[in-house]
Parts: structure tokens; C-alpha cells; sequence
């Protein structure tokens, strides 16, 4: 029988990112579930803060050199890679210059978030898709953490559901406490679009703000898991009413059994 294959898209990994409740996920959950039988690929956008020379990143010539065009402009993709050798797994890494090379992650050295990270969010998710298919790989579930990775979703149920490679895969998306505070530019909407994504897929989205954003990705979603012990209650009382499958908060002893038990009942 066929390895299940799980696509981790995610907005930290440690050691490319400091130590926090999502990058240690980021960087434990992927080998976890390789470890229990599966075959993965991780992804995650190169902050320019992350050191390329330390973490022996280096770019991926055959996945390069894509552009992908939002709101009327051209920006070229960079695909980069590196090595966790304890865990035996590679980090793809999704760059652009314009998106992904100043020395912050979300805010600038004042705290204040970056304007353009709607369209940063944009880039990374369709940058993820596009080079996941140029991998010739098609993933049965498809793993989502951090709201930088809250439009995958909607683009593969919308835009790529009849993709072979998306056709089948089922999508988790996994709410932390990670709200942003801004809120993302009146042309949101308009921006993200692509062929398949009609007015009403996004219906949801009356104000571009965090909790909505979060409300488009669990709609667009097949799972739900609760990653923080606590959540915005608006977006947990959300989940419980969407009737989707959930998987409850998993401290660190036993999340990886969890996840892994949850990805196989979504896919019997």
C-alpha cells in the first residue's frame, strides 16, 4: 500500500525561526509523522531574517523562476531548500525580494505590521501550491499552520479542485493565538483572486481582518485543530458551528499520535 502524503505549509520552523509554540510544531510534527509510516514535504517563507549561510539554504534552479502575478504586478518566485539532518527532512522555502527580505517576519523593528502582508500571504500560499505541483507530488492531506498559510485552502477547494494533484487532498487547518491586529487593504478580495473563486467564496470576508481570515480557512478547510490552549472565542464558537471535524488542543507529550490518528480518519 501507497505512503499516506502529508504537505506541511507552515509560518515558522525552528531553527530557521526563534522557539515558539508554532516553530517548534513546525519542526517536530513533519519528522513525527514521517517517523509514524508517511512521507512528507514542508514548506515555509524565507524571512529575511533567517540566516541562509548558517542554515545552508540554497536555491532549487528547476523550481525557480515562476512568476506569480497579483494585483496587475509580476513577482518572480525563488524556491530554496535545506537540510534538518537529525530528522532526516528537507525545508522548502518559498522567496521574493519584494515579500521576503527585510530582517522582520510580520512587524517592522517598531512592532508596526507590514502593510503588504495580505499580499505576502497571497504569494507564499499560491508560491507553496505551484511548486508542490512542479514536484510532481500530489499530497492526500494537506496540513496548514499559522494564518500566513490561511489562504491554501480556499485556493485548492476553489482554484485547484480540479488539479490532480489537489483533487483528493483533504485540508487541515490547524488555529493558534496568532492574530494579527491590522486590518489587510480594501482590495484584499479582488487580489487574491483566481479562475474558480467566485463573490460568494468570499462572502465571509466583510471586513479583512484576522478573525475572518481565520473564518475563510476553516470554511474552505475538511479539519480543524485547535493548536493554542486558548483561541479567539468568535472563531472557536465558528468552528463549532461549521460541524467540521475537530481535534481538540494536544500538548506537546502527545500531539503528534493525535495529528497523525486525525489525518488517517479524514482519510478513511
Amino acid at each position: 500500500m501507497e505512503k499516506a502524503k502529508v504537505l506541511f505549509i507552515s509560518q515558522e520552523i525552528t531553527p530557521y525561526l526563534p522557539e515558539s509554540a508554532m516553530s517548534k510544531i513546525g519542526r517536530h510534527l513533519p519528522q513525527g509523522i514521517q517517523e509514524l509510516g508517511k512521507e512528507i514535504r514542508t514548506f515555509m517563507p524565507r524571512f529575511g531574517c533567517i540566516n541562509e549561510r548558517r542554515n545552508q539554504l540554497h536555491e532549487v534552479i528547476r523550481l525557480s523562476g515562476m512568476n506569480l502575478i497579483i494585483d496587475d504586478t509580476d513577482h518572480p518566485l525563488i524556491i530554496k531548500v535545506a537540510s534538518i539532518q537529525a530528522a532526516r527532512m528537507q525545508v522548502y522555502f518559498i522567496d521574493n525580494e519584494d515579500y521576503f527580505q527585510r530582517k522582520f517576519i510580520i512587524t517592522d523593528g517598531d512592532g508596526n505590521e507590514f502593510e503588504d502582508n495580505d499580499e505576502r500571504a497571497i504569494f507564499f500560499a499560491r508560491g507553496v501550491l505551484e511548486t508542490t505541483k512542479k514536484l510532481r507530488w500530489a499530497p492526500d492531506v494537506v496540513h496548514c499552520n499559522g494564518w500566513i498559510t490561511a489562504l491554501a485552502p480556499l485556493y485548492i477547494k476553489k482554484a485547484m479542485n480540479e488539479d490532480p494533484h489537489f483533487a483528493d487532498s483533504k485540508v487541515v487547518y490547524t488555529v493558534y493565538d496568532d492574530a494579527f491586529k491590522s486590518e489587510w487593504s480594501e482590495n484584499f478580495k479582488e487580489k487574491l483572486k483566481l479562475e474558480g473563486i467566485e463573490d460568494a467564496d468570499l462572502d465571509i470576508m466583510a471586513n479583512n481582518n484576522y478573525v475572518n481570515l481565520t473564518k475563510l480557512a476553516i470554511s474552505m478547510s475538511d479539519g480543524i485543530i485547535q493548536g493554542s490552549e486558548t483561541i479567539n472565542p468568535e472563531i472557536s464558537e465558528f468552528i463549532k458551528q461549521s460541524g467540521k471535524p475537530v481535534l481538540g488542543y494536544h500538548d506537546e507529550e502527545s500531539y503528534v499520535a493525535a495529528y497523525n490518528g486525525f489525518y488517517d480518519s479524514l482519510l478513511d
